[in-house]
């Protein structure tokens, strides 16, 4: 199971990312008057009650960016919005209801999912009754609190966690009879629904040598050895100052959201074409939401007699070094060639994303880890310790370091420890979400 999302949403300054800071318990996001300060998604990992899940603070709905970013923003929104188990919807008590607070709400109406409506500088209990005129926007029940004045904290974070979902059991097994989810994505005329016709044994997608055939994102369900798959085909992605059209725009979009609900992402690369800023850019949004994926080197029989393999595989991880744990495939998918050898790899990538490690097994490994490359001494002669390790969720594999500095911990000696859990453990190879947090008195 995932680590559930916790999404501020709201309209700009009513104080998102105040609140998402004081909820942290430090200053992460940056916090001024000016409208649209928060451009990126920011997150941060919280537990309470004994449960795990991130915070996630976007930036203002209906903003009107000075750098001409608003559509970017808007689209950090809806990233955050559809991968959200909870919304906290905040409102500002003392400036009141206004119009766009209305548009928000209509926004989040359609959403089947616990919503909590945050109306935040209600710094005392005189200005409650003026919190109550949000009740009339409909949609989360009302919670009055205030950031600055720190009133309500352990409030909110109860009803927080009583909407969360059930955080299943950590020796639970992977139900034997799980259908996985499997995108196909990349750039335009590369081979993708010629891809699922082959594995389908179908004509159930149009397939046209025209690039962009396919805008929307298209289900197939398919078997193989008796196991069910969910196959999503998706829009040819193109970079996004070429977007001519609504429907290009939202083609892209979905498949974003497609990557998103995919268990597994088959990343295609067309055999007879040069890695392109769109395939970069396809993999940086793979890579930020922890997708298991393949390299899928499609239409392979136009160059088996021109290349070997070792060379388009090097000229790969030499494009992509942090995604050097990726497998990567030949195929030919006109006429099925390597297909079902690569479904099978990927039945593999699923397995490992729902693998589990024992705590006493992982503190084993990352103190022999410490041992063998102790981390860098401080600029006060002082070395970071990392006091204990456990596995706090699945897809991905999500591993929480305590220590005692986690900004002592470089990000090169953080990849160093990603390796070493790739390397020893059933991660080989799939993203694993790495968190380094400062252990608290009552831990210790």
């Amino acid at each position: 199971m995932s680590i559930p999302q916790v999404v501020i949403v709201g309209r700009p300054n009513v104080g998102k990312s105040s609140i998402f800071n004081w909820l942290a318990g430090h200053r992460i996001a940056i916090v001024d008057d000016t409208a649209g300060i928060t451009r990126d998604r920011m997150t941060h990992l919280l537990q309470h009650q004994e449960m795990h899940f991130e915070i996630v603070d976007t930036g203002g709905i209906g903003i009107n960016d000075v750098d001409d970013l608003s559509q970017e923003i808007e689209d950090q929104i809806a990233i955050g919005i559809d991968s959200a188990d909870v919304i906290l919807f905040v409102v500002d008590t003392q400036t009141g209801a206004t119009q766009l607070d209305e548009v928000v709400a209509r926004r989040l109406r359609s959403l089947d999912l616990p919503i909590l409506c945050v109306a935040n500088k209600t710094d005392n209990e005189k200005m409650d009754p003026e919190a109550d005129q949000f009740q009339k926007l409909g949609r989360g029940e009302l919670v009055r609190v205030s950031a600055k004045k720190e009133r309500n904290h352990e409030l909110l974070l109860d009803m927080i966690a009583d909407r969360l979902p059930p955080q299943q059991d950590m020796e639970k097994e992977l139900p034997s009879e799980a259908e996985m989810k499997v995108a196909i994505v990349g750039r335009r005329n590369v081979g993708k629904s010629t891809f699922v016709n082959s594995l389908t044994e179908t004509e159930r997608l149009i397939v046209s040598e025209v690039p962009g055939t396919t805008r929307d994102s298209v289900d197939v369900r398919f078997e193989l050895d008796g196991k069910s798959f969910l196959a999503i085909d998706t829009p040819g992605l193109r970079k996004g100052k070429s977007l001519k059209s609504d429907v290009d725009f939202y083609g892209s979009r979905r498949a974003q959201r497609s990557i998103r609900r995919a268990d597994v992402v088959l990343v295609f690369f067309d055999a007879s074409q040069r890695v392109s800023q769109v395939d970069k850019q396809l993999c940086n949004f793979i890579t930020e939401n922890y997708k298991p994926s393949i390299f899928v080197v499609n239409k392979w029989d136009l160059m088996v007699e021109h290349m070997p393999t070792e060379r388009w595989a090097n000229y790969l991880r030499e494009t992509f070094p942090t995604m050097s744990h990726v497998p990567i495939a030949f195929i030919t998918g006109q006429s099925g060639r390597n297909i079902k050898m690569m479904l099978n790899h990927s039945q593999m990538l699923f397995k490992q994303s729902h693998e589990r490690v024992s705590t006493g097994e992982l503190n084993r490994l990352v103190q022999r880890a410490l041992e063998k490359h102790p981390p860098p001494l401080t600029r006060r002669h002082k070395r970071p310790k990392v006091f204990y390790a456990t596995q706090i969720a699945t897809q991905p594999p999500t591993i929480v370091m305590k220590c005692n500095n986690p900004s002592a911990f470089s990000p090169d000696y953080r990849r160093y420890l990603l390796s070493v859990l790739r390397d020893h453990l059933r991660f080989g190879e799939i993203p694993i979400k790495l968190f380094m947090q400062k252990r608290e008195q009552n831990e210790k």
